[in-house]
């Protein structure tokens, strides 16, 4: 049951329903996942959506290091909505079956690229700790640079996964030990 209710046009403000048409117009093409509970505060919602959009789609970083670092977060918060979505995207990047399935079940990933490994790195220790160290901090900035760290960070400053099983619907995060249904019901990954 959705502690927000999607709403329709006719039950938006004015500003709901631009923010909603901005949301739209843009690279997600519909108002859909948190989205539909964030138009509940238009001007938070277009922030967001600004943010995303950025990280997403104008980010400085390669697509194949921005679906990592999605993968991870998606992780660590346990959210199918966001790996269902990035997990595609992800392949489509080229990132390979085996890093993807060690993500998947929480296990460190083995021969990973040294800018594979400096971003799950540094998403991990984003995630985990709140923090990132030295170590992982340096190998970013050396093969991504500042942009490179600022843009990871913005991963970790978006609404989490876990916020949005807060916000969507009133459930648990995924059980990581949990199936996780892909969106063809033919599919399916199980969980770890």
């Amino acid at each position: 049951m959705s502690r927000f209710p999607k709403l329709t046009p006719d039950a938006m403000s004015a500003l709901q329903r631009e923010v909603a048409a901005e949301i739209a117009a843009g690279p997600r093409g519909e108002v859909r996942g948190p989205f539909i509970a964030l138009i509940h505060n238009p001007e938070l919602a277009r922030r967001v959506q600004q943010l995303g959009e950025y990280l997403r789609w104008k980010s400085k970083l390669p697509a194949k290091l921005v679906e990592l670092a999605v993968l991870v977060t998606a992780r660590r918060w346990s959210c199918q909505h966001e790996w269902f979505i990035h997990v595609e995207l992800a392949r489509k990047a080229g990132l390979g079956e085996a890093l993807i399935e060690s993500i998947r079940r929480g296990r460190e990933p083995r021969d990973l690229r040294p800018e594979e490994a400096a971003v799950y790195a540094f998403s991990r220790e984003a995630h985990a700790t709140g923090r990132v160290g030295d170590a992982a901090f340096n190998a970013v900035r050396e093969h991504l640079g500042l942009e490179g760290a600022l843009d990871l960070l913005g991963h970790r400053l978006r609404p989490h996964a876990g916020a949005e099983q807060e916000i969507v619907a009133a459930r648990p995060a995924l059980d990581p030990a949990a199936r996780v249904h892909h969106r063809d019901p033919r599919r399916h990954v199980p969980g770890p």
